[in-house]
């Protein structure tokens, strides 16, 4: 859907068997902010570049939060609304797209949503709200990356510091009760944390991110880094911010994207 030269890092992948998993797996969390800059009369529709910067990620796997479904006042303000949900519109040419809903809304709706270079072998939501004032959720997809399985999960927690806690506990006990144990697991997107206690609690159970910390928040003046990626049974490689005025002007946050290696005993789908 969109064409532009990539101004990030690119993966040099080898010609791969059925056998192989890649040699890195690219992982990407943007909060886009519904797509729109700003606020009231000031805002912009910022869509169409979002769609540029997305496929310039070059990221196997992308984790996007804040994605409109629908919103019937905005699509009426701006001309060039797409037509499409935004999940839709920003998929890469070849990519999957799979979205759910958290928020419903006097004119729409909203939600977290996942793109994929790879194959999803399926997909489900996890309401894991905390209070009537926030609609939250996980989303879940396994993907079939060259025959080796990547649980993904898309999350945006809560902007208060009790709900975060409680909603990293509800993340532990899904991934406990409904994946593998032997299986990857990758956690990505808004965290809403200015401290590490969540990342704490994660780590208890086994997951680790790349050590260097990248601030995404404000994109403005990045101080602080709320988008988060956690893994389980991958190995963190490398971690980097897209830097630069196009980055600033498209959402009040700046992806974060990171580079994950295999282990050589990672858990391979049957085959029939």
């Amino acid at each position: 859907m969109h064409s532009s030269a990539s101004l990030l890092p690119a993966i040099d992948q080898p010609h791969l068997t059925d056998a192989q998993a890649p040699e890195r797996l690219r992982v990407a969390t943007y909060n886009i902010h519904k797509g729109v800059q700003g606020l009231g009369p000031l805002s912009r529709l910022e869509i169409g570049n979002l769609g540029l910067a997305v496929e310039q990620l070059d990221a196997d796997i992308i984790c996007l939060q804040e994605v409109r479904k629908a919103n019937l006042k905005e699509q009426e303000r701006f001309a060039n609304w797409p037509e499409i949900p935004q999940a839709q519109f920003l998929a890469p040419e070849g990519y999957e797209a799979v979205y759910y809903t958290n928020a419903i809304t006097r004119y729409g709706e909203h939600g977290n949503a996942l793109l994929s270079r790879w194959p999803v072998l399926g997909s489900q939501q996890r309401d894991i709200s905390d209070h009537r004032l926030e609609q939250r959720g996980i989303l879940h997809a396994r993907i079939d990356v060259s025959g080796h399985c990547v649980h993904v999960l898309v999350v945006h927690l809560g902007l208060i510091h009790i709900s975060r806690l409680r909603q990293v506990a509800l993340i532990r006990e899904f991934i406990q009760d409904e994946i593998p144990a032997d299986e990857a697991v990758v956690i990505a997107g808004d965290f809403n944390d200015w401290g590490d206690q969540t990342g704490l609690l994660l780590r208890e159970t086994g997951f680790s991110e790349y050590a260097q910390r990248a601030f995404t928040y404000p994109s403005i003046l990045p101080v602080v880094q709320l988008d988060r990626i956690f893994v389980r049974h991958l190995t963190p490689a490398s971690v980097f911010v897209p830097r630069g005025r196009i980055w600033r002007r498209m959402s009040d946050h700046l992806p974060l994207v990171s580079d994950f290696t295999f282990s050589p005993n990672h858990h391979r789908i049957a085959t029939v």
